[in-house]
């Protein structure tokens, strides 16, 4: 059996840094998001009784072995889950710049989640799917479900409490984000080595702890009154608490380049002559601008005149996993 399964990039607003458990992917803190329209992850994926392993092509060109074993890997828990027994042949194209902070990996997996589970012939639930998909990336699990989403931490050590659920439905506030582009060179520390450093090293994690629970009631009690400062206040405050960990980790790194931070001074002028704006960052040096629908053009201006301005693409509020004909 096969099936065709779309997801789309989410933005973190209330940021995911930590693991508690490396294996089951199981957060720290709880984390809340906004899924994009405009990056998306197109996977099929189609079990097959005479393949002999799996097969893994991205965007048109076979993985290599060690590409294929990562996804694999992911494929076998599906399989444990489902008892589907076959290996599969994945085929996924991937419109999201790669591991520059886009969040290429949420939908990824959610799309490989989606389809891999659709294509055993059983209809699994949402919240079924935003727990398969947080085992390949954890930031995924929230990419099930379009608007804003949390994804909850969970107490049980099995992880059996632990996924995403709606927070508000698409088209329930209408946002905008403006995701600067400033390179589409990968990131030398990706996020997973980078959480697994701070986490371990870095003596500001409990700090952020402590933070990141007061910021997320913030921003959850700021979407439910539609209270855009609130809102931009908080989500800008929250990223920078947590890029704010990775200078304490050891060896210290950083995301941001000299570009990210020009992006970010730009966002504040413009927010001191009266156009709001609030700037987020995920790991990585590409930024989010997050505005109203009314000062979107302003401030796509602005920042089109910086220099370190590779591209800027416009997003609203995207739509959660759907399914495609084959």
């Amino acid at each position: 059996m096969k099936a065709k399964a779309r997801a789309h990039t989410n933005i973190a607003l209330i940021k995911y840094w930590g693991k508690r458990d490396e294996a089951l992917f199981l957060p720290t803190n709880n984390s809340l998001s906004m899924t994009l329209d405009q990056f998306y992850t197109e996977t099929m994926v189609e079990f097959d009784s005479k393949l002999k392993s799996d097969q893994f092509i991205l965007d048109g060109m076979e993985m290599d072995q060690r590409e294929t074993e990562k996804v694999s890997l992911f494929m076998d828990k599906v399989r444990r889950y489902t008892g589907e027994s076959r290996y599969a042949l994945i085929d996924s194209v991937n419109h999201v710049p790669t591991a520059a902070g886009f969040a290429s990996s949420a939908s990824g997996y959610a799309a490989l989640a989606a389809a891999a589970m659709k294509a055993t012939g059983v209809n699994f639930s949402e919240k079924e799917l935003s727990k398969m998909a947080r085992q390949g990336s954890g930031s995924a699990s929230r990419s099930i479900y379009g608007g804003f989403v949390e994804w909850q931490k969970g107490e049980l050590a099995d992880g059996s409490d632990c996924y995403a659920v709606p927070v508000l439905e698409q088209g329930a506030w209408d946002l905008r984000v403006l995701s600067v582009e400033v390179t589409h060179e990968v990131k030398k520390v990706l996020s997973r080595e980078g959480m697994k450093r701070t986490v371990e090293t870095s003596p500001f994690f409990a700090g952020w702890l402590e933070a990141v629970a007061a910021d997320l009631v913030e921003a959850k009690a700021a979407i439910a009154e539609r209270d855009f400062t609130r809102l931009g206040e908080t989500l800008e405050r929250n990223a920078l608490r947590m890029h704010a960990t990775t200078l304490g980790a050891n060896p210290p790194f950083m995301y941001w380049q000299s570009s990210t931070v020009q992006v970010m001074e730009a966002v504040q002028v413009l927010r001191e002559s009266g156009v709001e704006a609030y700037f987020t960052i995920d790991a990585g040096p590409n930024v989010k601008v997050v505005c109203q629908p009314k000062d979107e053009e302003r401030i796509f201006a602005e920042l089109m005149k910086l220099a370190v301005v590779q591209q800027i693409y416009r997003c609203q509020v995207g739509p959660g996993v759907n399914y495609l004909e084959i």
